[in-house]
Parts: structure tokens; C-alpha cells; sequence
């Protein structure tokens, strides 16, 4: 079974859905026999600038920014998982560039894993060169060609938009969204057993 996961690397229910989902993965019995991609999806593909998180959701939705942030961090705190509030946003175009060369090399997970980990628990900026580089490294990546595909802008430049092309062609309007053998879509950070019941109804679909 193949499970495709749209997201991106600054959207904390995309953090906070994807801890949920591998939980529920994690008890599934046929958790050997399911494969998980992740695909790429830009919550705001045409930011230029860097700026402190609490700042650009203000902007957005007013004075109940804050507590919105401490609503989610409560909610990603009580997966086990570290949240910092003092993070920044930025263009993530480079981080989804790289992503793709880590799934040529077998090392997307890893990546994955460090990019949430990296914003979201260390608030380390991912919008610099030499930032994305580090992480890369720590994922396993080899620094120096990563290097070279942050110095060319069109290295899977296409792939990124195709992606997100395919994305908005199965309906998602947002992230974190799920699609399970391209029959079953999930959207948004649900609760595990959201999880657990669509992994049994598309595994039962298989065999239908």
C-alpha cells in the first residue's frame, strides 16, 4: 500500500499529523507492506522574506494569535514532540528542492524527520543556505551535492511544482494531506484513530 503525504516543513499540523499518523502506522499489522511518501506543498509559495512566526500569524488572524500557537503546541507537546514558539517563517521552495534529492538517495525519511525537528523543536531557520546544509548533513546527505543543488535553482524546480500541481489536482486546498492507494484521501492533523481506521479501510480495499 502506498501512502502519499502532502506537507510542508513549517505547517505544525503537518508536524502534528504526521506523529499521529505514524502512530497509528506503527500498530497497523501490515505496517511492512505500506510505503510512505512524502510530497511537496508550499503553504505560501510566493514569500520573499523572513519573519518571527507570532508576527505573521498577528497578521493574519489578530490578537488570538497567541493563543492559537499555544493550543497547537499543546497539542504537538502532548505527541512527545518538542515545540518552540519562537521560530520564524520563510520560503520553503529550497527545503522541498532538497527533499527531492533525498528521496533519489534513500534518505527522505531521515530529512523529513530533521526538517520538523529543526523548525519546530529547535526553531533553527531553514530559509539560509548553510542552515538546510547542516540539516541535510545530519539527515545523511552529502553535503557537497546538496551544496550544489541549493546553487541550482532549477534542480527539481519542476518536481517541487509538479507535486504541488498534482496536489491541487486531488482536491487539497491545504496540509497535511493523506492519500492512501490514491483512493483514500485524509485531510488535516486528525486523531490516530482517524489513522487507524482509513490504513484497515484501504488495506481491506486491496484485497476487495
Amino acid at each position: 500500500m502506498h501512502v502519499e503525504i502532502w506537507s510542508d516543513v513549517i505547517c505544525p499540523w503537518c508536524y502534528l499529523g504526521k506523529a499521529r499518523f505514524e502512530t497509528a502506522l506503527a500498530a497497523f499489522e501490515h505496517r511492512d507492506e505500506v510505503r510512505v511518501t512524502f510530497r511537496s506543498f508550499e503553504l505560501d509559495p510566493s514569500r520573499s522574506g523572513v519573519e518571527p512566526v507570532q508576527r505573521m500569524l498577528a497578521a493574519k488572524v489578530g490578537p488570538q494569535a497567541a493563543a492559537m500557537e499555544e493550543r497547537v503546541a499543546g497539542l504537538v507537546r502532548a505527541e512527545g514532540l518538542g515545540y518552540r514558539l519562537d521560530r520564524e517563517v520563510g520560503n520553503t521552495f529550497d527545503a522541498h528542492r532538497l527533499l527531492h534529492l533525498a528521496r533519489e538517495r534513500g534518505l527522505e525519511p531521515e530529512l523529513v524527520d530533521k526538517l520538523f525537528e529543526a523548525n519546530f523543536a529547535e526553531a533553527r531557520p531553514l530559509f539560509t543556505g548553510d542552515t538546510l546544509l547542516d540539516v541535510a548533513a545530519e539527515a545523511g546527505l552529502d553535503r557537497d551535492e546538496a551544496s550544489r543543488v541549493l546553487a541550482d535553482t532549477d534542480a527539481y524546480a519542476d518536481a517541487v511544482r509538479a507535486e504541488e500541481q498534482d496536489a491541487a489536482g486531488l482536491g487539497a486546498t491545504g496540509v497535511p494531506f493523506f492519500v492512501l492507494d490514491r483512493r483514500f484521501g485524509i485531510a488535516g492533523g486528525q486523531p490516530v484513530d482517524v489513522f487507524t481506521r482509513a490504513l484497515a479501510q484501504a488495506w481491506q480495499a486491496r484485497a476487495a
